[in-house]
C-alpha cells in the first residue's frame, strides 16, 4: 500500500525565479521601434481605407457630361445598300463554252455551295470572284472586302463609283 500513499499528495509545481517578470522594461531604442511600427502599420491601414472609400465612390457616381460635342459615330465598315446593288450580276449557264466557266468559280466560298445552272450570282469588280447575291450582300453590309482575298472595295462618294485599293 506503500504506492497509494504516494498517489495522494499533491504535486507542486517548481519554477525559477528567472521567469518572473518583475524585470521586464521597454526603454531606449526598443520603445522607439515598437512607436514606429505601429505608426506604419496604422498609416498604411488608412491609406488602404482611404483607397477604398474612394473606388466605391467614383464607381457609384455617374460620369460628368463635359460641354465638348460627343465624338463623331465610327465609321461602318461594310458598304451601303446602293453600292452593293450597283455590283455585276452574272447568270451561271454551264452549256456555253469551258471559257465561260472558267471564268466563274464553281462555288460560293462563303456557304460553299455549287453554283447551279441559271443561278445569279455577283462578281466583284476588284478580284472577279464570285459569289451567291444573298451571300455576299450579308458580307459586304459588315465588311467592305472580298471574302477570299481581302481585296478592299470602297465607295469614292463623289463619283459613285466602287474603288479598289
Amino acid at each position: 500500500m506503500a504506492s497509494s500513499s504516494q498517489d495522494s499528495q499533491p504535486f507542486h509545481w517548481h519554477y525559477s525565479s528567472e521567469l518572473e517578470d518583475r524585470d521586464f522594461e521597454i526603454r531606449g531604442r526598443t520603445l522607439f521601434f515598437i512607436i514606429v511600427l505601429f505608426s506604419i502599420v496604422l498609416v498604411f491601414t488608412l491609406i488602404f481605407v482611404y483607397a477604398r472609400w474612394v473606388c466605391s465612390y467614383y464607381r457609384d457616381t455617374p460620369p460628368q457630361t463635359s460641354h465638348a460635342p460627343p465624338p463623331p459615330p465610327p465609321r461602318p465598315r461594310g458598304l451601303d445598300p446602293d453600292s452593293i446593288n450597283a455590283l455585276p450580276i452574272t447568270l451561271v449557264t454551264r452549256g456555253k463554252a469551258a471559257a465561260a466557266a472558267a471564268q466563274l468559280e464553281t462555288e460560293c466560298s462563303i456557304c460553299l455551295g455549287v453554283f447551279e445552272d441559271g443561278e445569279k450570282v455577283k462578281v466583284l469588280p476588284s478580284c472577279n470572284h464570285s459569289y451567291h447575291s444573298e451571300c455576299v450582300d450579308r458580307w459586304l453590309s459588315a465588311e467592305s472586302s472580298c471574302p477570299l482575298c481581302r481585296a478592299s472595295l470602297r465607295v469614292d462618294s463623289q463619283l459613285s463609283v466602287i474603288v479598289t485599293q
